[in-house]
């Protein structure tokens, strides 16, 4: 389903309260079984709490009646006051439960839906990444879920109280005074429906006013990620121009329909003010009458308060429901997303054999282009091999399909002469080690990063590893040492910092497999040398892919198989494939070396 960029939830979103949409919400309410006993407490508090203060306006029409001398249970005026004030502290005693119970179900549900969210995003495949952008899953996570909240501990409780204050208000006026009740209910379907009209005509203009917002939005969320791109073009004036403009387009559309809207609401105060009057009017002609006394109608116009604030506040309630089931069923949709397929029971320790065999494959969002065509090719269990070639070749793809981040369309990939979908994938994964050229650390530790390959790990563990990777000499001139905070994907370290600590992560996961996307490129020649030797003790004895970018790290390999357009055209080692003069390989070492 697309998206647009931007908004968490967009007011055009909002689902009709018909069956199927509210079994959505019912969804989501599946996160509140366990919890299930507070919430019907929260309930029978907020019924009590409603129905309590209802007895307000018909003790507070006694206390009106009383001082004209009329009599009632209690013909005291101060204590019917103190009873009024007994009415407003027992309300507000399960008022107070409502709230807290009510906080109590949302706090922990939504807690536990954002970790089945998070928990499920985490276990989809690559192709479910290639599809959605991560403003919009954060906003799952977040806002959404955040709509979520609100509905469930605020919403639904406004619900009910509402609901239960209208019912029970209605039916005691209607027993108390029939004739000014019914004369009341007359006006209200009029108010209504203007209500439901214009409401309708203003919520298309704040939906304009939203998407003109998000707009703006997507301006500064690409302009702070790519802030380097923006500084090293001189480009801040035109892009604090470009935000301004879309600011301009949003404050236009916002007048417009701020403009219908204050037109609505004068409207709205005068017609409701007008039918109070018009109540006012009829039930002061019955106590002209003697058909009602001056306290009753004093009760009747509290009760009518209730009431109409009541039917107010259900309309708010529809919308923010409406915008629930559209949060829940976003939410849903990730929740309902297929998890990569864990398959396969083999969880042996592996050797490092690999088989590509007439290996086909299209990436699933690009099926036009086919990056890998009719691919063969063996590495033996402790063999050194490289991927040579053009970028776009299809180096990269290799490794990807063999972490299995997708599903090969044609052919079939072996490890140790088992199929790939044979090995359990986490066993699999846990075993292959990389080192990517472009290293992300995580904000955390050093410590935290090395340690992310095992994290039960010894502080002698990890500072082996981090000599290994000639990484201890620059953590260990740091104040903090490994302790030491590399920041937002490790800005905080040098480039060649970065690759080491992500060098040292890959020599204490101790891997069968290991993956070098030319882990040396960032280093400078002292590092790189000194790194070169802990990679070459690190790669003996273990399976070892290099994609090569520099040809002149490649050349000790075992075999080097060289790539063009997604097929092997040239293999052998650095030396045979360099005596083949008019070779793909060879010219690729001369444009590399060329003065």
């Amino acid at each position: 389903m697309a998206k647009k960029r931007g908004t968490a939830l967009e007011e055009g979103e909002k689902r009709k309260l018909n069956k199927q949409n509210l079994n959505k919400l019912g969804g989501i309410f599946n996160f509140m079984m366990p919890y299930k006993g507070a919430f019907f407490l929260g309930l029978i508090f907020l019924v009590f709490s409603s129905l309590t203060l209802l007895t307000f306006p018909y003790v507070a029409g006694k206390l009106i009646d009383t001082a004209q001398g009329k009599d009632w249970i209690v013909n005291d005026v101060n204590s019917i006051a103190l009873v009024l004030v007994g009415i407003l502290a027992v309300q507000s005693i399960f008022s107070f439960f409502r709230v807290w119970t009510f906080a109590l179900v949302s706090e922990r549900s939504m807690r536990d839906i954002r970790h089945a969210l998070y928990s499920r995003l985490v276990r989809l495949p690559m192709t479910f990444f290639d599809k959605r952008r991560t403003g919009e899953l954060i906003s799952r996570i977040t806002s959404d879920v955040s709509l979520l909240q609100d509905t469930f501990s605020v919403t639904l409780a406004e619900l009910f109280r509402q609901v239960v204050t209208l019912v029970a208000g209605v039916g005691f006026l209607l027993f108390n005074t029939p004739k000014l009740t019914l004369f009341m209910l007359a006006t209200f379907p009029i108010l209504v429906v203007i209500a439901m009209v214009f409401g309708k005509f203003i919520r298309k203009l704040s939906k304009s006013t939203q998407d003109e917002l998000a707009g703006a939005n997507v301006i500064v969320e690409e302009t702070l990620q790519s802030i380097t791109t923006v500084k090293s073009f001189a480009g801040e004036a035109y892009e604090s121009a470009r935000y301004g403009n879309g600011l301009n387009r949003v404050v236009g559309v916002a007048l417009r329909a701020a403009k219908y809207r204050g037109a609505f609401i004068s409207f709205i105060i005068f017609v409701l003010f007008g039918g109070i009057v018009a109540v006012m009017w009829y039930g002061a002609s019955l106590v002209g009458a003697g058909e009602m006394s001056v306290g009753e109608l004093v009760s009747f116009v509290l009760y009518t308060t209730f009431i109409g604030g009541s039917i107010a506040g259900l309309g708010d309630i529809y919308g923010q429901v409406q915008k629930a089931i559209g949060s829940s069923e976003r939410v849903l949709e990730i929740l309902d997303e297929e998890a990569e397929p864990v398959s396969g029971s083999n969880t042996l320790r592996l050797e490092g054999k690999i088989s590509f065999d007439h290996v086909g494959f299209h990436y699933p969002t690009r099926p036009e282009v086919e990056v890998l065509k009719d691919l063969t090719f063996h590495v033996k269990s402790g063999e050194k091999v490289a991927l040579a070639g053009h970028s776009g070749a299809g180096k990269s793809t290799i490794i990807q399909l063999l972490m299995r981040f997708y599903e090969v369309q044609k052919g079939e990939i072996l490890v140790d002469d088992k199929p790939l979908q044979d090995w359990n994938l986490e066993n699999l994964r846990q075993q292959v080690g990389i080192v990517p050229q472009e290293v992300l650390l995580f904000g955390g530790s050093i410590r935290e990063n090395i340690a992310y390959a095992k994290t039960d790990a010894t502080e002698e563990e990890i500072i082996e590893a981090a000599k290994k990777a000639n990484a201890w000499q620059f953590i260990s001139k740091f104040p903090e040492g490994l302790d030491t905070l590399v920041g937002e994907r490790g800005v905080k370290l040098s480039g060649g910092q970065r690759q080491r600590v992500a060098i040292a992560r890959a020599i204490l996961k101790d891997p069968s497999i290991l993956i070098l996307d030319e882990a040396t490129s960032s280093l400078d020649a002292e590092s790189e040398s000194l790194v070169q030797e802990a990679l070459d003790e690190l790669m003996k004895g273990r399976t070892t892919i290099i994609i090569a970018h520099r040809l002149a790290t490649i050349r000790k390999v075992d075999r080097i198989y060289v790539l063009s357009d997604g097929e092997i055209i040239e293999q052998g080692n650095h030396a045979e494939l360099l005596g083949q003069e008019d070779g793909f390989y060879a010219n690729l070492v001369r444009l590399q070396f060329a003065d």
